[in-house]
């Protein structure tokens, strides 16, 4: 007989081969050993259970493990996997998330080209606007973030993590998020806009009313291709399907990426088929991927977008993110340590007044089961972004825990 297997020493077992065999991100990982996640849930191999308010970064806006996800994955696993490049042959899955995908987005935004995550696509939709319009340059904006790979790195309004890299691409205009002064530098040189509605790793940076629809505005007089990139906002995140219904915006170039693929890896850039074609001449296959639209990943997407829309996700967001956002203002900003909650859906923010607090507040609420962390361009903002289906009772037990560990600080 098989001798059962102790949990804690499996974790010990997993952390030292992964700290061998791995390649490290940072000095110092969260190290979270991770045997099983369910629902808003993640358990370690000795039954301990977290609180994931980050969603694994935003991928799992319908929890982890939804059954509906899992029976499509079982299903097109009895299929077939990859088979042929994206793009070459017709498959069944691919085929029906584009036409579902586009049945929600902007009208005029009729054709998908699904890559594996969200720089991909950031690059594809790099790619298509210059090879479109001819023009050489883009235009982002301060605080962004869209990606590690040198295109998208080229447009992030972060330095920091821009000048180990360089020199990057040429042509690129970094302007101020949120105001409209400074719009008039997007001219006929420039190829596209990338924003984001919601700048995500920025800090949850809400715009004002007016910005986004003067950018558009701008970028249809200077002839210039608007592209949102909702790799975080999309899916429900913000109270809408996509973030960019709050301004009724028609982007030209859609990006999505994280929640697309219910938590398999899958990106996309979304457009017109008179934009899209640009890719399939002068030359073919201008721009082509391997495992983009795999199977496996668009049946797990076709699943988790039928749970946000039969189960009006969205619409939930709106009203429990409220209701949570209040309640974490009502319990940390009058400490003197949290100078800010802001949030839009349940996409919300937490100011710190400094880094050194907002690590140990992060550690502290780590400690007592509850996931979550400060964001990549500031180390004085905790971002939250739960899983769209998460109990508002343990929403609300979670802003009592961080009020707790607040109070010991």
């Amino acid at each position: 007989m098989r001798e059962k297997s102790d949990p804690a020493s499996n974790g010990r077992e997993w952390t030292k081969i992964s700290s061998q065999y791995l390649a490290p991100t940072s000095p110092e990982p969260i190290g979270l050993v991770v045997d099983r996640a369910e629902g808003p849930w993640l358990y370690t191999p000795d039954g301990q259970r977290y609180l994931d308010l980050l969603s694994g970064i935003g991928v799992a806006n319908i929890g982890h493990a939804h059954p509906q996800v899992v029976a499509a994955v079982a299903q097109q696993n009895a299929r077939h996997h990859h088979v042929m490049v994206y793009g070459e042959y017709i498959q069944e899955n691919q085929a029906r998330y584009a036409e579902e995908l586009v049945e929600q987005t902007p009208s005029g935004l009729d054709t998908v080209f699904f890559v594996n995550s969200g720089a991909e696509a950031i690059e594809g939709a790099l790619k298509l606007a210059r090879k479109a319009t001819g023009r050489p340059g883009f235009v982002s904006f301060k605080g962004g973030y869209h990606g590690d790979t040198l295109g998208a790195l080229s447009i992030a309004g972060n330095s920091i993590y821009q000048d180990p890299f360089a020199p990057l691409l040429k042509d690129v205009k970094t302007l101020p998020f949120g105001g409209t002064e400074a719009l008039d530098a997007i001219d006929d040189g420039v190829a596209a806009v990338v924003v984001e509605p919601v700048q995500g790793e920025g800090g949850v940076r809400i715009p004002s009313v007016d910005f986004l629809p003067a950018l558009a505005e701008r970028c249809r007089n200077s002839g210039s291709l608007l592209v949102l990139d909702e790799v975080m906002t999309g899916f429900g995140r913000t109270g809408r399907l996509f973030a960019s219904a709050h301004w009724d915006l028609k982007p030209d170039i859609l990006v999505l990426a994280k929640a697309l693929g219910g938590g398999y890896p899958l990106g996309a850039f979304v457009g017109s088929r008179a934009l899209l074609s640009t890719l399939a001449r002068n030359p073919p296959l201008s721009h082509v991927t391997t495992f983009g639209g795999h199977p496996v990943s668009c049946a797990a997407g076709r699943a988790a977008l039928r749970v946000l829309l039969e189960e009006n996700l969205p619409q939930r967001a709106a009203t429990i993110g409220a209701t949570f956002t209040k309640t974490l203002k009502d319990l940390l900003t009058n400490s003197g340590k949290v100078k800010e909650v802001r949030g839009i859906g349940l996409f919300i923010g937490l100011e710190f007044e400094d880094a050194a607090t907002t690590r140990a507040f992060v550690n502290g609420c780590r400690d007592r089961g509850v996931l979550l962390g400060w964001t990549l361009h500031h180390d004085h903002i905790v971002r939250l972004a739960p899983p769209l289906i998460t109990p508002e009772a343990v929403l609300e037990e979670a802003a009592h825990t961080m009020s707790a560990v607040l109070d010991r600080l």
